[in-house]
């Protein structure tokens, strides 16, 4: 019974034809680099998920807190129109609201730089665990 390609290839692969190995690992890597994309696009949908519902909520959160804010703001005018007039009472108080709103966005600059740029750390792992992989195989 003579042997084909397909029967040495099957039985005793480290005596296929080089062609084949390559064709083989071409394939086994284009499915490595789509199985990694796939895991990456998963991860990002996740995340992606989580920000929104996040953000929702925060988006409620501060609707209440606003209105809080208006009324507690006009209790400060009110307050400090018992010793000033009205007019300047509310100029003292929006002062004091506009240096707290500039403080509050300085803080939230330096919170933004230090979250991105966004990646999907998984992913890299995983990538470069694959990578470190082919090159010990490579070495064999």
């Amino acid at each position: 019974m003579a042997t084909t390609v397909r029967d040495r290839t099957d039985h005793q692969p480290e005596q296929a034809p080089v062609g084949e190995l390559v064709k083989r690992a071409s394939e086994q890597l284009s499915e490595i680099v789509r199985s990694e994309m796939r895991l990456a696009q998963a991860e990002m949908k996740e995340k992606g998920k989580r920000a929104g519902l996040g953000g929702g909520m925060f988006g409620g959160a501060a609707l209440f807190a606003l209105l809080a804010l208006q009324v507690l703001v006009a209790a400060a005018v009110a307050a400090v129109a018992l010793v000033l007039s009205v007019w300047l009472a509310a100029l003292v108080v929006a002062a004091g609201l506009l240096l707290v709103a500039g403080l509050l966005a300085l803080i939230g600059r330096t919170e933004i730089r230090r979250a991105t740029p966004p990646k999907p750390e998984r992913t890299i792992g995983s990538v470069r665990a694959d990578v470190q992989a082919i090159r010990e195989g490579a070495h064999r």
